[in-house]
């Protein structure tokens, strides 16, 4: 951690960084002990600089944080729309299927399109019964049967 304190002098903004921590060390250790140094005030040397500049901060010190600070800044700079993501809607996504466009789904934890892809496939007769919906869960060792049964739809 040391070197990327000391790499932030660099910046005019942190000329000062290791005097001030030396100078202010019970605010920093209180800062640094935080659970949550992100939205904590900082030491009163750097209480007003700008988020990309906390970011910055955090990213030499408290890594384990900065991706909360930079969800801030993002929406901050950018807007809500780049932090968090719309709702799964598969008749959205319905309307860009087509029997030359497969669709992938790329999972997340908590997230399962399954019931809905099903219902879909099945308003179209489409089901697992009769082999004319495929579902596979891509882990390893699926790559053959899923090369497979692209080859065998293509046909």
């Amino acid at each position: 951690m040391w070197p990327a304190v000391k790499g932030l002098e660099n910046l005019e903004v942190f000329g000062s960084l290791v005097g001030k921590m030396e100078s202010e060390s019970l605010m920093w250790r209180k800062w640094y002990a935080d659970e949550r140094p992100e939205v904590c005030d900082l030491p009163k040397s750097f209480a007003n600089i700008s988020l990309f500049h906390r970011c910055l901060l955090l990213r030499a010190m408290r890594p384990d944080r900065l991706t909360n600070a930079l969800k801030q800044f993002v929406g901050d700079h950018m807007g809500i729309d780049y932090i968090e993501a719309k709702p799964f809607d598969i008749e959205t996504v319905k309307g860009e299927m087509n029997n030359i466009t497969p669709t992938f789904f790329v999972l997340f934890p908590g997230v399962d399109p399954t019931p809905e892809v099903e219902l879909i496939g099945r308003q179209s007769g489409k089901v697992l019964s009769d082999g004319t919906f495929i579902n596979i869960s891509m882990g390893q060792g699926q790559e053959k049967y899923a090369i497979k049964t692209l080859k065998d739809a293509g046909k």
